[in-house]
């Protein structure tokens, strides 16, 4: 099994982490764009040319034996562009968005709250997927001003002054948090201590992986007895793995992977 994910950066790595968990034989193409990142601020037209670039970088590295899923790791690109990338790769390639988990955390029972990027904060994109999944539960929508881009420096002051930010404007009385970038998987443990354990932490992660797998046909079926390569691109050009990401145990989980993939 052959899977690419295409991000703008490291905030990959969590669904990553949960693709290699699942099925270890499968080799993982991670086409991050770190020329162009982030890719939050950009205007749609934009998000869409980049991904739509890592995706056909992935592609090439694939080879003759090509991709079995491509899979967007990132809330951004899933709004902008999973539209486009299914009409070029679909239906021979499955392509997989993200979406916050806002549905399963208004299910658990509220009160909750939605961290993201001050953009998404913003969108109508959040406020339909609250107005769907979560019209009678109270939802507070929190923006984590630097937070991922605190997470993609892995910087720990950086990332501890951004979380304990968006945990100060987090009402008390919270049961869940939705984390709603992809980036803050990577620093759960913190976000958690920072609100004193009192909220479940809702990610998209393991629901991308599992979803990957049911449409790939990979769901429930044995690993080999191979552990897959990890192969990593930075804007099209194959690379290590990114110093930042070996901070994160999301990351540290692939590393034999790519010392394989590049030796």
């Amino acid at each position: 099994m052959r899977i690419a994910l295409v991000d703008s950066g490291i905030g990959m790595l969590s669904t990553a982490s949960a693709l290699r968990a699942a099925r270890p034989d499968a080799d993982l193409f991670l086409s991050m764009d770190p020329d162009h990142m982030p890719w939050g601020p950009r205007t749609p037209d934009e998000v869409i040319a980049r991904l739509l670039a890592g995706a056909r970088a992935a592609r090439d590295a694939a080879g003759a034996r090509g991709l079995d899923a491509v899979v967007v790791p990132c809330n951004t690109a899933s709004v902008h562009g999973l539209a486009e990338l299914r009409a070029e790769f679909e239906p021979g390639v499955p392509v997989v968005g993200t979406v916050p988990a806002i549905k399963p955390a208004a299910a658990a029972g509220g009160p909750i709250a939605v961290w993201s990027t001050v953009a998404t904060t913003r969108s109508d994109y959040q406020r339909r997927l609250v107005e769907t999944f979560a019209r009678d539960v109270e939802v507070t929508p929190v923006a984590c001003a630097g937070l991922a881009e605190a997470v993609e420096s892995a910087d720990p002051r950086l990332i501890d002054d951004a979380v304990a930010y968006a945990a100060g404007l987090t009402p008390a009385d919270v049961r869940g948090v939705v984390l709603g970038c992809t980036h803050y998987d990577l620093v759960g443990e913190r976000i958690s201590a920072a609100l004193g354990g009192r909220a479940a932490l809702f990610t998209a992660a393991d629901a991308v992986a599992a979803q990957t797998l049911r449409r790939t046909g990979g769901a429930g079926v044995p690993a080999g007895g191979r552990n897959g390569r990890v192969r990593v691109l930075a804007s099209g050009r194959p690379t290590p793995l990114p110093s930042a990401a070996l901070a994160y145990p999301a990351g540290r989980s692939l590393t034999d992977g790519v010392r394989a993939a590049t030796a």
